[in-house]
């Protein structure tokens, strides 16, 4: 095993070239999207909700959308994605775990993916473990989001949030909620006795921050 493992690399190693691959991708799109003024910036979301409603798929649009995000987090929030923030939003994307430390860019590399499938029209969950970090998350990539055309809300408790007003963050593009209340408005909508009561939409993509609390 350990003869093949040299000749062939282990499956981390070569997911790990995988992705590093498509990082060089992404890389090669900085030049051109930089070049962009903040409202042509802003039109790639729509460029690539059209491409994506003619059938090209999220994974082939992942590396010009993935330069966009880097693009808008330096011009809206002062921070440039590294590299290795890049490999995390790809397994994010991709349905895996990516383990960072606290301080570590957890939220910044959040927005890579949730961009990404935001452009479904579907919507995003990004779900944490308290109401304290969904507002202030919220709060802090909101101007990020704008840069780059999606809608951003935020989801609290039934008693701090009227229920049209959480029905308006549900149909955000992305929205910030604790798995509690996703869970509750989950059974709230099974016993509503209209649709005009819903708040949610029917599930799309999750993002889970400190998986293993959660």
């Amino acid at each position: 095993m350990n003869i093949l493992s040299k000749i062939f690399g282990s499956s981390n190693s070569r997911k790990l070239k995988k992705l590093e691959r498509t990082v060089a991708i992404i890389n090669k799109f900085e030049e051109p999207i930089a070049s962009l003024s903040d409202d042509e910036l802003k039109h790639k979301a729509n460029e690539f909700r059209q491409r994506y409603e003619s059938g090209e798929s999220l994974d082939a649009i992942l590396p010009e959308a993935f330069a966009v995000v880097r693009e808008a987090s330096q011009r809206s929030i002062q921070l440039r994605p590294f590299d290795v923030q890049m490999i995390g939003g790809i397994v994010l994307h991709e349905g895996g775990i990516s383990e960072m430390r606290t301080g570590e860019g957890k939220t910044l590399m959040a927005t890579l993916p949730a961009y990404l499938n935001g452009l479904t029209g579907r919507g995003v969950h990004i779900v944490t473990v308290n109401d304290y970090l969904v507002q202030r998350d919220r709060d802090w990539t909101f101007p990020f989001f704008c840069t780059i055309g999606l809608t951003v809300g935020a989801i609290h408790p039934q008693h701090m949030q009227h229920p049209q007003l959480k029905q308006m963050a549900y149909h955000c593009d992305v929205v910030y909620g604790t798995t509690a209340e996703f869970g509750f408005d989950y059974l709230r909508d099974n016993m509503a006795s209209s649709k005009d009561d819903l708040v949610q939409r029917a599930p799309n993509y999750a993002i889970i921050d400190e998986v293993d609390s959660v």
